[in-house]
């Protein structure tokens, strides 16, 4: 907007408003998009209540939620009676220099003193802050303009705050760490409460401005928090957006340390049976669908992921527990920060169901699938790699209908990483652990319910683990098993159980072959490794066990 303009704050929602009705009116069917910062966020919220029936989606950057007239009225009152000329009023009418230790002392004591009465020491610095600055920003912009400038603020704080309970809108609320004089975060809350559909994404170390800084991407935050759609309603699969080189990078390098540590070797299987250090016996063309075991906390992803995006470009879409995609807030499950789930959901993760196996390889992806889930990624003493997979076929079938291939695949190495020492038995005996268990189990929901095997016993919890001295990570893809032609036959349920139970039975050798053979790796040790390194160079591949026994 130009200096001169000086169009209300309804005024303003009105043009906003008409370019809103006009997009809808071209696209009925899409959503429409309003990003606001500070005011402007105030001004989208306003459009939002006078347009419920419109399908808007708000993306409100630290949203300007209340005015302090503490600051308000001083300020309004310096810009009227300001003069020209003046390099601060501070300087000239108090005789201060800017850092002089004087002033410092007595701000300091104003502060201390105001704190008392709890009216905010930040506010009342940012207030002599703005006015000893006045002068300088009355040169840049006309001092009829700043005064408009603050009561636009004033007037479009109020009206959001109004009509706050008309918006029906979804809502991505960003808000910055630090730096907030324009908000307060129980408002923050107030808003998460009263808006149907609210999220709230907190940016610690960004600023009052954040949208203006370099380290943050809203389009990478949108898709963090599945807020992008193309209809009515969100969709994984077809609203998922591919991950940019910048965004892969980042997740790769999030992890480097750990792949690093655990140099981890992955073998495959060639047309020919042929055993190989490398991945070069999966397919290349989709779809194609992975099955394999679930390591404690799926510490194996990390590296799978890595090795398949730079050795074959494969890109994982990983099925995984709808609690990811789930607001945490005010449940037991808030004490898991969400952050922690932002990888799942930049590289593909969708929630798993019968919906999203059928869309994924419909669409000829390379799609990861735990049948053991929960069961084992949270399992107790002594179960490691041990198989929890359902009675039922589920996979089957549906990979059939679409000719996929299926991959079966283990991976051992979790008892070289950490030991377990407080598993959901031990912890039912501590009741304060135990009450929160049963709580976060409840919330999180139980998939297998009605399963009367291991599987249905299913617990949410954090185990208790000591850390090792990392030992190595072993994969191994056994040879693709072919569905394509065999919709028809494995349409019988004997036929079905027969090749589910052959998948079983493949990723248990997998897994009994790799704990085997890692027996006689000599690099099975990190000492070890890094003394080859140190002398091979950090970048050479670090040899393994014998294949060709």
């Amino acid at each position: 907007m130009a200096f001169t303009d000086r169009t209300p704050a309804k005024d303003l929602v009105k043009l906003i408003e008409k370019t809103v009705k006009s997009e809808n009116s071209r696209f009925p069917n899409r959503p429409i998009y309003l990003v606001g910062e500070s005011v402007g966020a105030c001004l989208a919220l306003d459009v939002a209540a006078r347009n419920p029936n419109i399908d808007l989606a708000l993306i409100l950057a630290n949203p300007a939620t209340h005015v302090h007239n503490i600051m308000s009225q001083p300020l309004s009152g310096m810009l009227n009676v300001l003069p020209d000329g003046i390099p601060t009023l501070l300087e000239d009418t108090f005789g201060f220099k800017q850092g002089d230790p004087t002033l410092t002392a007595m701000l300091n004591a104003l502060v201390n003193e105001f704190a008392v009465h709890k009216i905010g020491g930040g506010m009342l610095r940012d207030l002599f802050a703005v006015s000893a600055n006045l002068p300088t920003l009355s040169r840049i912009i006309p001092k009829d303009t700043l005064l408009w400038k603050l009561e636009l603020l004033k007037s479009a704080v109020a009206s959001a705050n109004s009509h706050i309970h008309a918006v029906r809108a979804e809502t991505l609320i960003l808000l910055s760490g630090r730096d907030q004089w324009l908000l307060k975060e129980e408002d923050i809350d107030r808003f998460s409460q009263t808006l149907p559909n609210c999220i709230v994404r907190k940016l610690n170390d960004s600023g009052q401005f954040l949208l203006l800084e370099d380290g943050v991407d809203v389009v990478t935050i949108i898709k963090c928090k599945c807020f992008y759609r193309r209809g009515r309603s969100h969709d994984c699969i077809s609203d998922y957006i591919t991950p940019t080189p910048f965004e892969i990078k980042q997740q790769l390098d999030e992890h480097r340390f750990l792949i690093k540590a655990l140099s981890p070797v992955s073998l495959s299987t060639l047309e020919n049976g042929n055993v190989v250090r490398s991945l070069a016996g999966l397919p290349s063309e989709g779809p194609v669908l992975y099955v394999g075991y679930h390591m404690m906390l799926g510490f194996e992803l990390a590296p799978m992921f890595s090795q398949l995006l730079k050795e074959r470009n494969i890109h994982l879409r990983g099925l995984t527990h709808p609690l990811i995609f789930m607001n945490n807030k005010d449940s037991a499950l808030d004490m898991l920060d969400s952050e922690l789930f932002d990888k799942y959901k930049i590289m593909g993760g969708a929630p798993v169901s019968n919906t999203s196996i059928y869309k994924l390889l419909r669409s000829k992806s390379h799609v990861l699938l735990y049948p053991g889930g929960v069961r084992e990624a949270l399992h107790r003493k002594g179960e490691e790699y041990k198989l929890f997979w359902p009675e039922q076929p589920e996979f089957v079938r549906v990979a059939a209908r679409f000719g996929a291939k299926i991959v079966p695949f283990g991976v051992v190495g979790e008892d070289d990483l950490f030991h377990i020492v407080l598993d959901s038995n031990d912890q039912r005996n501590i009741p304060i652990l135990k009450d929160l268990m049963e709580k976060a189990t409840k919330e999180a929901g139980n998939l297998r319910e009605g399963d009367e095997g291991e599987l249905g016993n299913q617990d949410f919890y954090f185990p208790g683990l000591i850390p090792k001295i990392p030992g190595r990570f072993y994969y191994y893809f056994g040879k693709p098993i072919e569905t394509a032609g065999k919709e028809q036959e494995l349409r019988d349920k004997e036929k079905a159980q027969e090749l589910y139970l052959r998948v079983k039975s493949q990723v248990e050798q997998c897994i009994a072959y790799l704990k085997r053979k890692r027996e006689s790796d000599p690099y099975r040790n990190l000492l070890r490794r890094m003394l080859y390194q140190a002398s091979h160079g950090f970048s050479s591949e670090i040899p393994t066990f014998d294949l060709s026994d």
